[in-house]
């Protein structure tokens, strides 16, 4: 029986593609290469990390204060670090960092406005 193996990638619509790319390579180290953006090999993936696919209901709030029906949840080796990267780069972190048993979180809104959460394994 044919089954999905995982996510093959993240697309969305961008008003500057460039300039948003050039942004993430900069202040997140991003590989970015146009018109197709980066790949990620899974052996870079930390031993507890891994994709999450979930679909939220129409009305959360868990975006916000993005205006964007999306988020992304990027895997991160040093959460402080990159967020001190990101509000460098003149992103704009959300809240205070949270942790759980499975990792640490940290958010924040790129220039786009897309929210951004990092992920730092346990």
């Amino acid at each position: 029986m044919a089954k999905v193996l995982g996510i093959g990638g993240v697309f969305f619509k961008s008003v500057h593609p460039e300039k948003l790319g050039a942004w993430y390579q900069q202040w997140l180290g991003f590989s970015v290469q146009h018109p197709y953006g980066t790949s990620f090999s899974p052996e870079n993936i930390p031993e507890n990390g891994y994709t999450v696919w979930a679909p939220f209901s129409k009305d959360t709030s868990y975006f916000d204060p993005s205006e964007n029906p999306f988020m992304f949840n990027l895997i991160v080796d040093d959460l402080e670090g990159m967020l001190s990267r990101v509000e460098e780069g003149d992103g704009t972190i959300i809240g205070e960092i949270e942790e759980y048993r499975y990792g640490r979180f940290g958010w924040f809104l790129d220039p786009e406005g897309n929210k951004v959460e990092l992920w730092q394994p346990a």
